[in-house]
């Protein structure tokens, strides 16, 4: 009765986190197992008591505070100074700048939002198909899961009970070769349509473009250097990080208006309370799942399938993929990992971080792919484009992201070789 249940509520369009505290509830009212009744409150409450949650809004802030104070515009152009001279050279502008905003946003949703603004517009009055100029944007927002920071990582350590420092870091050489792939894409289809040659920049323009930027750096770098320095834990650097991105936008580029810091400040809040809530839920989902021991059941099940671990990755990566279209790309992994980390750990010798980055990158494919595709419905809104027109152009990334997934589930190494 209780996974009837569950997925009657999900197809009724019941937010996922309610779904998991309801179907909790309806378990241990079947089970009149008062310890457990006695117990849901302190659950859900332990669930959201990890200070490495504090970093979610803390990168959220972080993103608000550079959208409002004119960096991601600086980002851009900083950008144009690498590749803009290339032919195709604005859709590898597109690709960078979402390099640099990945190590900044940690959202894809929240990146696909802000740099659809700025660069459909801008492709489509230099010649691209609006549709192309979507598709890219779309695609180049994938790379925020990997390139650390990363939501998900930060959510995923914390359900893994593995440093989230060392998560960053798993994501690190995954998100270059994802970025690499992307590039591959673009030369290929500016081949065959001849993209508009790019103008590369005057030195001085150049210089400018780079000095306008370089304070806009230092918050990746203060992100990343502090942790891989080991000066500070995640959410330190992404409290040092919301710092500078203020300091910045309200003294250097005087852009950003202390006054509107009310409502950045409730958008963050309301965000995060909700991501913060399906945490809570999912821990007392969680909390039932072990109970029953499902983990070890599914284990004995897929066990007897196969006992190569390339082979359980490449089966958990076609279940999540369905799953990813279905269900929200975080309430997915607050879903899936209580269930399937003790399996790929204890039956398969994965590595938690090697799994963490490669469910995080097929799980965020969802935002993209119908039904659900937030972001394809954000980067249609942003872009002003029907959601068909940017699937025709998609599906080149999409098929990117696919290898780069079965690379990574193959070769370990990519993701554990920085991990110290």
């Amino acid at each position: 009765m209780t996974p009837a249940l569950f997925f009657a509520k999900l197809l009724l369009a019941v937010p996922v986190a309610v779904v998991l505290a309801l179907t909790a509830m309806w378990y241990i009212w079947e089970s009149d197992n008062t310890i457990l009744y006695d117990s849901f409150a302190q659950r859900m409450f332990s669930g959201v008591e990890a200070y490495g949650l504090l970093a979610i809004p803390l990168f959220m802030l972080t993103g608000e505070l550079m959208n409002e104070g004119g960096m991601t515009r600086r980002l851009i152009n900083a950008a144009r100074v690498f590749v803009g001279g290339f032919r195709g050279g604005l859709a590898y502008i597109n690709l960078l700048a979402n390099m640099f905003m990945a190590a900044i946003v940690g959202s894809a949703a929240a990146q696909i939002a802000v740099m659809s603004r700025a660069m459909v517009p801008a492709m489509e009055d230099e010649g691209y198909d609006r549709g192309f100029a979507a598709a890219t944007t779309a695609a180049g927002g994938l790379l925020a899961p990997v390139i650390p920071p990363s939501m998900l990582f930060v959510i995923y350590g914390v359900l893994a009970q593995v440093p989230i420092g060392d998560m960053f870091l798993a994501g690190i050489i995954p998100g270059l070769i994802l970025a690499v792939c992307f590039a591959i894409v673009i030369a290929l289809i500016g081949l065959k349509q001849q993209f508009p040659k790019g103008d590369w920049l005057t030195a001085s323009q150049a210089g400018k473009a780079l000095l306008y930027a370089l304070p806009a750096m230092l918050i990746p770098a203060a992100i990343i250097g502090g942790i891989i320095g080991g000066v500070a834990t995640p959410t330190e650097s992404a409290a040092v990080a919301s710092v500078v991105a203020f300091a910045l936008g309200w003294l250097l580029y005087r852009e950003l208006e202390p006054r509107k810091l009310f409502d950045m400040f409730k958008r963050t809040a309301m965000n995060a309370a909700l991501i913060i809530f399906m945490i809570a839920a999912a821990n007392v989902f969680g909390w039932v799942i072990i109970y029953e021991a499902v983990p070890q059941r599914l284990a004995e099940l897929i066990t007897t399938i196969t006992e190569n671990p390339f082979l359980f990755l490449l089966i958990v990566n076609v279940v999540l993929l369905f799953v990813g279209m279905v269900i929200d790309g975080i309430a997915a992994i607050i879903l899936v990992t209580p269930i399937l980390l003790p399996i790929a750990i204890e039956s398969y010798g994965i590595s938690p971080y090697q799994f963490g980055v490669v469910i995080s990158l097929n799980l965020v494919l969802g935002l993209l792919t119908p039904p659900v595709g937030v972001g394809l419905y954000i980067a249609s809104a942003m872009g002003e484009t029907p959601t068909g027109r940017i699937l025709r152009q998609l599906w080149p990334f999409l098929i990117a992201v696919a290898l780069v997934l079965i690379l990574l589930s193959y070769a370990p190494i990519l993701s554990t070789a920085l991990i110290g």
